[in-house]
């Protein structure tokens, strides 16, 4: 497909996620306008061949695609409403943030009569997936819309329709809930091998290749063994999504006892923690077991 017949894309919202993804949107040949509050984070998409506007109705008002990344879902509800009167009928709005399922569906219900299609579709990767154009993206919306979409969702990841407006934040839910309990008791075996005698690192070998292999084990393993905290998905979206995962458990009568207690977790590391990265669940662990640490060197933030 020439560039003439892509679709003009809006990228909203440039950010950890944000930037690498509209980066690969701009190498594939999209043309892309970028808009973000803070101007100067959008810049280094025009070395890729974008447009930086000055405003979000510089943005969006020749857009035929319109994909917001935001912090959540009262930003991306603030934002759409902005954006409203300089949307043309025919446009698709695609939120790949993460947000509840109902403001999915309040987005939907402010776009639809302005004939603006809506597609609700998270993702899972963190920066290396974004950069990579291997992301999991957990799509809600019209099968129509998925196959209009489809082409460049293809170059941002992994797209799959899981089901009408909404499901998407759903299943991304169902995805954080694996990935942030599955943190914590990774960092639970690391501080029990710790405190039994065990060289965690060696016993973090000897149980790979076994049931408990995982991307989990092989990467934040290692960031807990190196102490190493810098960010990649963040203990404040951890924080904010385990919120979500309990609102949509209350939502639907489920009593979900060990989620409870990760959402828990990431909640108490917030206040001086919030901007490290989620392996930083095992400084939750070693502050309620204070005669433990896993190894001797220093954290790194």
């Amino acid at each position: 497909m020439s560039n003439e017949n892509l679709p003009n894309i809006a990228f909203v919202g440039i950010g950890l996620m944000g930037l690498p993804m509209a980066a690969r949107l701009v190498q594939a040949g999209y043309p892309l306008n970028a808009w973000n509050r803070t101007r100067e984070k959008a810049l280094p998409l025009a070395g890729y061949g974008a447009k930086v506007a000055d405003t979000l109705a510089d943005a969006v008002r020749t857009a035929d695609i319109v994909i917001t990344m935001l912090e959540a879902g009262p930003v991306v509800k603030r934002v759409v409403e902005a954006m409203l009167p300089d949307l043309r009928s025919g446009t698709l709005v695609i939120d790949m943030s993460s947000t509840k399922q109902s403001e999915a569906c309040e987005v939907q219900r402010m776009l639809a009569p302005c004939q603006v299609a809506f597609l609700d579709a998270p993702v899972s990767g963190g920066v290396v997936g974004a950069e990579a154009g291997t992301l999991a993206i957990m799509v809600g919306g019209k099968p129509d819309d998925f196959r209009r979409a489809e082409p460049l969702f293809k170059v941002m990841g992994r797209p799959t329709l899981v089901g009408p407006t909404g499901s998407g934040q759903i299943a991304k839910l169902c995805n954080q809930l694996i990935v942030g309990g599955t943190v914590a008791i990774v960092a639970e075996a690391m501080l029990l091998a710790q405190a039994g005698g065990a060289d965690p690192a060696a016993m973090r070998q000897a149980i790979r290749g076994g049931f408990a292999e995982s991307r989990i084990l092989e990467l934040h393993g290692q960031r807990m063994l190196d102490r190493n905290f810098k960010p990649g998905g963040q203990i404040k979206s951890q924080a904010k999504d385990h919120a979500n995962i309990m609102a949509a458990a209350e939502d639907t009568g489920l009593e979900l006892p060990l989620t409870k207690r990760v959402a828990e977790l990431f909640n108490g590391l917030l206040e001086n923690h919030a901007e490290a990265d989620q392996a930083a669940a095992l400084l939750a662990l070693e502050a309620i077991n204070p005669t433990v640490r896993l190894g001797n060197g220093p954290d790194r933030f």
